[in-house]
């Protein structure tokens, strides 16, 4: 073996030592996109339901121009969109 296939192999070793070792944990927060609002609504009955644009990576209220517009975008929970760190768009805020 030569020393770059064993330099290769260690630095391999470490990086998944160092990933095994870290104990932090990451979970993906699940989002739901759905095609209507009303499906949206039906799957949290008790929360908001905001118009997700992937793009932009913003969330638009129901107060807002840009609600339900765009081809890249979709009906979420504020509370999943939230925990899955998109942020609020301010146009369009009074």
């Amino acid at each position: 073996m030569s020393w770059s296939g064993i330099r290769r192999g260690v630095g391999g070793i470490a990086l998944a030592a160092i990933i095994a070792g870290s104990g932090a944990e990451v979970s993906a927060t699940p989002l739901s996109p759905f095609r209507y609002e009303a499906q949206a609504q039906r799957h949290c009955p008790h929360d908001q339901v905001v118009w997700l644009d992937f793009r932009k990576g913003v969330y638009y209220t129901r107060a807002q121009k840009r609600y339900r517009q765009g081809f890249d975008g979709s009906f979420v929970c504020l509370g999943e969109a939230r925990d899955a760190r998109y942020r609020r768009s301010l146009l369009g805020l009074r």
